[in-house]
């Protein structure tokens, strides 16, 4: 089943073939554990139904949740009648009840929803009459009735308006017009959200499609109204070449295209989309953005992948921190929360670098809808599919157009009509009730602890390590600990490579808790991530979402994302920057104080300064020759600190954004 193409846009990434080995992006630093707030994947199911066309937009004004998009009627959940609602309708959040005194009338399809300062609704779309009267557009109406606000001057005269932005008394629009307000806006422009007025200040024009018509799609403001990141079909803004995706910064003073590009959306995706970037959206604190996108693949291109980026680089061929492809189907909306990023699409795998309309080495099954670890991209067990249509309606549509984060939840807008195994009619809510709090894990961070290195089949032997000096030994049984060969530790948790001859490669990645000094029983079995040869790696250490390693007779320092809440290993293998260092005769690793600490083949321990942009093996030095008595020549090398910190190097909880409408 492939995902059917549409004109509407794409991303692009290298093709990675199972076991292609890629070099690191450069980056100024990587993204440290954040604690997460997952919603429930059940659908509540109290949410109204639309039928025909689809839902593109959410706001909310009080108790009262609004709905745009091109559907023609909707029903209460529970109801047997339909009601005619032609694009724009309300309903209470709480009881999902229909308001029935909300009757706008428009001609065109609803886009964009926002809520102006004074409790208003302005609505963007593709319209041309509101209430029997010219409006295109672009409205403002009364909340309670859907009247139009007559003195609220807003107008997009030249074409729709896709995305609105309300921040502080600034509203920002986008979409394919030309002229706003009788004055010349291409693809941008700011209104006083109040009054509707144009401000001149706010001169951003973006131009020159890459093919067919020139738009702006998607749009997102950073929560503290500073930075606004654009993308569509366009390849010039205010005459600097940008293509598909723009930076404008200083919005709070005299805005200005930043000097901030990427070359990973110039070439075209092989589905021939005049563009691929769809839609943008950042974090809560503001610190980093993520686009997606669809289209196919392309050499270099980040298409039908969904990327990120940091909001203070400033420069030219700028990489995404994580990308994360899905196999050449499509993703078309996203939605950063509460240190999640959700994402909804035409998609059926996520972690899908190595397949091409396929399932390849790493696929995560996620089916049109998924959750993201903001620190690598790798999918969290988060599932709700979007299924459930029963037979005679949309099973399975192009398009997920929206998710969008309400105050009870994360909206969903799409075009067909199942969600969660369950009838959804072209919207859903997966609610804040039920669902669960993620911690922020990583290695230990400790300065002092132990290092155990393995010493036999379920035995270890116990070392006091301080960072740079090593205590008395002592031996340490760990009868769960079996055919166990590179081990590292995260939170509370051990991982080590099991080998196993009746696994489909001959090894997997085993889990253990690890509390006490004990390793406690694996409940992994061998059919997990059995595509992963575990066995391959001489050594291990986990950080900042990564797991690096080293093998046996191979001088490079690799490493994987690996996701903890689902134990879910990178489908793609990297290679860090190194020099000076023998990496094919390490055996085993640990990460400790900023330090690689590892073993050798001649049986001592070595340690080697880390930052996690290189190695330099001039710095490394000599902890303990193998005549110390402990030999160090054994791929089970871990640490664990003297006290046990689930929550390492997390940052604080970030200041919720204002929400995108």
């Amino acid at each position: 089943m492939r995902a059917p193409r549409r004109w509407l846009a794409a991303l692009a990434a290298p093709v990675l073939a199972a076991g292609l080995l890629v070099a690191a992006p450069a980056r100024a630093e990587v993204p440290t554990p954040v604690a997460m707030t997952l919603t429930s994947p059940n659908p509540a199911d109290n949410i109204p139904h639309a039928q025909n066309g689809d839902v593109k937009a959410f706001a909310e004004i009080g108790s009262t949740v609004y709905v745009g998009g091109s559907f023609t009627s909707v029903k209460a959940a529970g109801d047997a009648s339909w009601t005619t609602r032609n694009y724009l309708f309300a309903y209470d959040r709480a009881s999902g009840a229909l308001k029935a005194d909300f009757t706008p009338a428009l001609d065109g399809a609803v886009h964009a929803l926002a809520v102006s300062p004074t409790g208003k609704l302005i609505v963007g779309g593709a319209f041309k009459t509101v209430n029997g009267v010219d409006r295109k557009n672009l409205v403002q109406l009364d909340p309670a009735t859907g009247a139009t606000i007559a003195s609220w001057v807003g107008r997009s005269d030249g074409g729709l308006v896709r995305r609105t932005i309300v921040v502080g008394n600034k509203l920002y629009i986008a979409g394919a017009f030309h002229w706003v307000n009788g004055t010349a806006h291409s693809l941008l422009a700011r209104l006083d959200a109040t009054t509707g007025a144009i401000d001149p200040a706010f001169q951003i024009d973006a131009s020159v499609a890459r093919s067919s018509s020139e738009l702006v799609w998607g749009l997102a403001v950073a929560p503290d109204g500073g930075t606004l990141v654009a993308v569509g079909n366009f390849t010039q803004v205010n005459g600097v070449a940008r293509n598909q995706v723009v930076v404008v910064e200083n919005l709070t003073g005299t805005p200005a295209v930043a000097d901030w590009s990427t070359q990973r959306y110039v070439a075209p995706c092989y589905a021939g989309f005049p563009f691929y970037a769809r839609d943008v959206d950042f974090s809560d604190d503001g610190s980093y953005f993520v686009i997606i996108a669809d289209g196919g693949r392309a050499d270099g291109a980040y298409c039908d992948a969904i990327a990120r980026f940091e909001t203070a680089t400033r420069g030219s061929a700028i990489d995404g921190t994580w990308v994360n492809y899905t196999g050449t189907d499509s993703v078309t909306s996203v939605e950063v929360a509460d240190n999640v990023v959700y994402v909804g699409g035409h998609f059926r795998w996520l972690n899908n670098a190595n397949g091409n309309d396929s399932a390849g080495a790493g696929a995560i099954n996620r089916f049109g809808l998924g959750a993201l670890d903001p620190v690598n991209g790798m999918p969290l067990v988060w599932n709700p599919t979007r299924s459930g249509a029963p037979a005679g309606t949309t099973a399975w549509g192009a398009i997920l157009w929206e998710l969008w984060r309400g105050s009870n939840g994360v909206y969903a807008g799409f075009d067909n009509d199942g969600l969660g195994n369950e009838y959804h009619g072209r919207m859903g809510l997966f609610p804040l009730a039920g669902g669960r709090t993620i911690p922020a894990v990583n290695a230990p961070s400790a300065a002092s602890g132990h290092l155990y290195v393995g010493t036999g089949d379920g035995q270890t032997t116990k070392v006091p390590f301080d960072g740079t000096t090593l205590g008395t030994p002592e031996a340490s049984p760990q009868p769960n600990l079996t055919s166990a060969g590179a081990s590292f530790s995260v939170g509370n948790k051990l991982y080590w490579s099991k080998t196993d001859a009746t696994a489909p490669n001959g090894s997997y990645l085993d889990v253990s808790m690890f509390t006490g000094g004990s390793v406690g029983a694996p409940w992994i079995s061998s059919g997990y991530n059995n595509w992963f040869k575990a066995a391959t790696m001489s050594g291990a250490f986990y950080l900042n979402g990564r797991m690096y390693y080293t093998k046996a007779g191979t001088n490079k320092l690799f490493y994987r994302y690996l996701e903890p809440d689902g134990h879910i290993v990178g489908c793609t293998e990297f290679t860090l920057p190194s020099v000076g260092l023998a990496w094919g005769s390490v055996r085993g690793m640990a990460w400790v104080n900023g330090k690689i600490v590892y073993g050798h083949t001649d049986g001592g321990l070595r340690a080697v300064p880390f930052d996690e942009a290189a190695v330099d093996g001039a710095a490394s030095v000599l902890v303990a020759p193998a005549s110390a008595g402990v030999n160090w020549s054994s791929r089970t090398l871990f640490f664990a600190g003297a006290t046990s910190l689930s929550g390492d190097r997390a940052r604080p909880a970030p200041i919720p954004k204002s929400r995108r409408s």
